[in-house]
């Protein structure tokens, strides 16, 4: 994970003209909540990655551009689903919030 800088997860060293970013920020109770999990699932539901969030939330995948789901784990909490459909040479945010 790249370290957290105003507006968002540090993007320096990103070719956003050759890559598909999916970042977000998992959270619970308006704070970022560190040690969740979350999964990236392809167009059929199949795993394709996961990554621990960030001491600040974050998270940030490279996939190919597409329809795929974030899947968020979090201790205490049920599991979220998010759909986004990422398009290369854009951050692709997907913000999640937990209960």
């Amino acid at each position: 994970m790249c370290g957290a800088t105003t507006g968002g997860a540090s993007l320096d060293g990103v070719d956003l003209a050759k890559e598909t970013v999916i970042q977000g920020v998992v959270s619970r109770d308006d704070a970022p909540l560190s040690g969740a999990y979350v999964r990236l699932l392809d167009s059929t539901g199949e795993f394709t990655a996961e990554v621990p969030t960030s001491t600040t939330g974050q998270f940030r995948f490279f996939a190919a551009p597409g329809q795929w789901t974030v899947r968020t784990l979090a201790p205490g909490a049920e599991t979220v689903d998010r759909s986004v459909v990422a398009t290369k040479g854009a951050v692709n945010t997907v913000d999640v919030t937990v209960a």
